[in-house]
């Protein structure tokens, strides 16, 4: 069994409070509060700059030239990619640049940006990529599932959110990732290490839940 689909299977309760969060499912859904998916977006915004400093710790602790550029990629997918979805997204409700990179961090985004830093500054690369695959391949199996159920119909107000990820660029880079994450596995895990790996990805999954419900608590 390759690495991810093991740490997905022994982390299952984590990972279905994560990936089928009521947050998500509301977003599929096309009910969520408006003022939920702002909330959210801004936080991840500012997420996002934190993830990209994590995936660039890659580039250091990579040992290979592959390593290295499998890193790179990911920083740019997000710079590039990721952080103008949600400039787009957020445009719409007149929201700029500055005032989104200005926002205050919500506590679940420091302890989750936090988090992950941790992991890859004390850690080698396994530990990094364990801490950060429930967010690069979750997002792709939220969004290929939510398609999957229809989510992306017209009349979605989440229905750009839900294509960006779903969207063969993006299940191409998680599946690029789960891939690199195989390989550094074959390479370094033994089976008494292996606890901790699921440790940092259970951990993972959790703040990632944590986030969800960050967002669906701006209602109140």
């Amino acid at each position: 069994m390759k690495l991810f689909e093991r740490l997905k299977a022994d982390a299952a309760p984590q990972w279905v409070n994560y990936t089928q969060h009521e947050f998500v499912r509301q977003l599929g859904e096309g009910s969520l509060p408006l003022e939920c998916f702002k909330h959210y977006l801004v936080q991840d915004y500012l997420f996002l700059i934190q993830f990209a400093r994590a995936y660039a710790l890659g580039v250091y602790k990579s040992p290979s030239v592959s390593d290295m550029r499998q890193s790179l990629e990911g920083v740019k997918a997000i710079l590039d990619i990721e952080l103008d979805l949600h400039i787009e997204l957020c445009g719409k409700w007149g929201m700029s640049r500055e005032e989104i990179e200005n926002a205050p961090e919500d506590t679940p985004t420091m302890a989750y940006t936090r988090f992950v830093l941790d992991a890859g500054m004390s850690g080698d690369l396994l530990d990094l990529q364990a801490a950060l695959a429930p967010c690069i391949i979750g997002y792709a199996e939220i969004g290929s599932r939510l398609t999957g159920q229809g989510a992306d119909r017209e009349g979605n107000a989440y229905r750009r959110w839900i294509q960006e990820y779903a969207g063969e660029g993006y299940q191409d880079l998680a599946r690029g990732f789960a891939s690199w994450f195989d390989e550094t596995a074959e390479q370094v895990l033994t089976e008494s290490r292996y606890p901790r790996v699921l440790s940092l990805f259970e951990k993972a999954s959790r703040l990632e839940s944590d986030f969800w419900q960050m967002g669906l608590n701006a209602q109140r």
